[in-house]
Formats: structure tokens, C-alpha cells, sequence
């Protein structure tokens, strides 16, 4: 059989499944619905993890260290010893407070003012502010880096929290895992849902089957439109599906704009990529022929032609 002869034929089922779905329009978006939802949702959660990543930059920044030296130790030695401090792997940047500058924050954010101007005496040390580097930023590296300055006989008090980074990191962490397991189970819900489908349509076209059959069609070409069946179902799920995902995004973004400037943030909520749409259109219609193939195997076989 030549390509020409082929492709016909391909081109033939594949028409003929599309005016079969066409012809039972409600039935159709129903399951194209259902398999949309389940699609929906795995694509919502990676988006929602994305997202929160973005929002906080990865966490890269989010670990600072605050090094508070001794009250007699004067600022340009804490100057001096901030220069020898970037120079240090795993330290990103170093940022000297003095006390002067401190005392004039706490003045200012504090309520205290007219209080503190009776104070003789500045009691706030200098401090250092530093921030670790994306790759120092494991709890190993935190605490190499915070023997580092606690060894120094200047510095009188060093302090590091790194709690609330571990649980969001596990927070992510969690939902990554969730997300695979989510879109594990879906996927096997649209494979099963495509499945039952092509089982009903093998069962209603059992006598035009059995007549195939029996004139020399094969179990190839028996199957075939029932595999471009469900990859139509799994090709219009997935479109719906990035559908809806888009439509979510665009609905809520303008009030995450709002609770992003509330906290001095120009964030923007980033919708599905066309990454995500691809890798949708590419899983839907991998889990329709799947789902259709699993389920003509199984039920083709069962049927023939009766003399």
C-alpha cells in the first residue's frame, strides 16, 4: 500500500471520529469537560507553585545573617573586617549598620523618640548585615559561615534564622511532590474515563465491526478510529483545560497586583506559559491514544464475526 493509499485512509478515520463526536454534541463536551477539569489541575498547581517561587525569588535572598560586635569595637574596624567578609565564599554582600544608624531606625520606627533623647550613651552596637549566596544558603554552609564570625574576638552576639526558610522550602517541596502524585492520579482518571468511552462505542458498533471483520479487516484497522477517537477527546480536554487555567489566572491576577502593592511589591502573576500549553496538548493527546489503545485492544479481540 503506497503513502498515498495510507494517508487516505488515516485521513478517512480521522474524519470520520470527528463526525462521530460532532454528531453527539452534548455528550461530547461533557466528557471533554470532565477530561479538562482533570487536566485543569495538575496545570493549576504547577502554575500556583511557579508562582510562589517567583513571588519570593526563590528564597535565594532570603537568609540574612545579623553579626553584632562588641561596644568598644569602633566602626572603622567593623568596616575593615566587612571588606574581609565579602571576600568570602559563600557570602553574597555585607552591609555595615553603624550604631549611629541604628539609634536614629529604632528612633524613627519605634515611638520612642522624645524617650530616647535623654539617653547619654548610644547602646546599640554596630552591626553587620549579611546576606549568603544562593549556593551558601544550606543549612551546612549557614553554620560553617556562622562559626566563621562568632570566631572573631570582636563580634559579640551572631544571629541566623533559618526556620521560616526550611518550612517554606518544605511547604515547596511538599507541593512539588503533591503535584506529581495529583497528575499521576489524574492522568490515570483520563485514561480510564477515555477508556470507558471507546469500551461504549466498540459496544454500539459491535455489528459494524463484526461485518468489517468479516470482509478481512484487521484488528489495526478495526482500531484505528477508535485511537483517533480518543485523541481528539484528549486533544479538546487539553485545550479547554489551558482554557481554563488562563481564565483563573487572568481573573485573580488583578488581586494579587493589589495584595503585592499593599506589601511594596510590583509582582505580576504569571500565567500558563507556552511551555505549559505545549507540554498540555502533548500529554492530552498521549493520554487519549493510550486510554483508546488500551481499551480496542481489549474489547476488539472479544468480538467476530458469527457465521
Amino acid at each position: 500500500m503506497g503513502i498515498a493509499a495510507y494517508g487516505a485512509r488515516h485521513a478517512q478515520a480521522f474524519l470520520g471520529s470527528l463526525g462521530r463526536l460532532a454528531r453527539s454534541p452534548v455528550a461530547t463536551a461533557l466528557t471533554v469537560f470532565v477530561i479538562a477539569l482533570a487536566l485543569a489541575l495538575p496545570l493549576g498547581l504547577k502554575l500556583l507553585v511557579a508562582n510562589v517561587t517567583a513571588a519570593t525569588g526563590g528564597f535565594a535572598g532570603a537568609v540574612n545573617m545579623s553579626v553584632y560586635f562588641k561596644p568598644e569595637v569602633p566602626l572603622e574596624r567593623v568596616r575593615l573586617l566587612a571588606r574581609n567578609a565579602r571576600e568570602r565564599t559563600g557570602v553574597a554582600a555585607v552591609s555595615v549598620i553603624s550604631s549611629a544608624d541604628a539609634l536614629a531606625e529604632f528612633r524613627k520606627y519605634s515611638g520612642f523618640g522624645a524617650a530616647l533623647q535623654a539617653l547619654i550613651d548610644n547602646p546599640l552596637p554596630n552591626v553587620l548585615d549579611v546576606q549568603p549566596t544562593a549556593e551558601g544558603r544550606s543549612p551546612e554552609a549557614i553554620a560553617t559561615l556562622e562559626r566563621y564570625f562568632q570566631a572573631w574576638p570582636e563580634v559579640d552576639l551572631v544571629q541566623v534564622d533559618t526556620a521560616w526558610v526550611e518550612r517554606l522550602d518544605a511547604i515547596l517541596d511538599v507541593l512539588e511532590h503533591l503535584l506529581a502524585v495529583t497528575a499521576a492520579l489524574l492522568a490515570a482518571g483520563v485514561l480510564a474515563m477515555i477508556g470507558n468511552t471507546v469500551r461504549l462505542e466498540i459496544q454500539n458498533r459491535r455489528a459494524e465491526i463484526e461485518v468489517v471483520k468479516l470482509v478481512g479487516g484487521s484488528n489495526a484497522f478495526v482500531r484505528r478510529p477508535f485511537l483517533y477517537t480518543g485523541m481528539l477527546y484528549g486533544l479538546a480536554g487539553a485545550v479547554l483545560a489551558w482554557c481554563l487555567v488562563a481564565l483563573a489566572a487572568a481573573v485573580i491576577a488583578g488581586p494579587v497586583a493589589t495584595l503585592a502593592r499593599l506589601y511594596g511589591s510590583h509582582y505580576v502573576l504569571a500565567g500558563p506559559a507556552l511551555d505549559d500549553a505545549l507540554w498540555l496538548l502533548g500529554g492530552g493527546v498521549l493520554l487519549g491514544w493510550l486510554g483508546a489503545w488500551i481499551s480496542a485492544a481489549r474489547h476488539l479481540r472479544r468480538i467476530e464475526p458469527r457465521a
